[in-house]
């Protein structure tokens, strides 16, 4: 996922519902994202594609927020309990670099 491993330092516990639903968004976006492409191949206005990929745009903000949401109440609480430092180290610079 990232080019260091530095997720790999603590155990991640999801809830299996609460994944599915995140991949389900990253399919849907996907998908989204695809009709955006064949938008540009097939000539459509510059002003439309700008609106539709706006709205990849906000989708992948959306799936970011609800990955940070899960890793939150899972992962992070966890590291809070057990006083896991490098995974809070981690989520601080996995946020720098999803804000940028």
């Amino acid at each position: 996922m990232s080019e260091n491993n530095s997720s790999q330092a603590y155990n991640h516990h999801h809830d299996e519902e609460d994944l599915k639903a995140i991949i389900n968004r990253i399919s849907r976006a996907i998908g989204h994202f695809e009709s955006v492409k064949k938008m540009v191949e097939n000539g459509r206005d510059c002003s439309d594609v700008l609106i539709q990929l706006a709205a990849v745009k906000a989708s992948v903000n959306n799936i970011g927020k609800e990955i940070l949401k899960e890793h939150l109440s899972h992962c992070i609480v966890e590291a809070v309990e057990t006083g896991d430092k490098a995974a809070l180290e981690a989520l601080n610079t996995a946020i720098d670099k999803f804000m940028k």
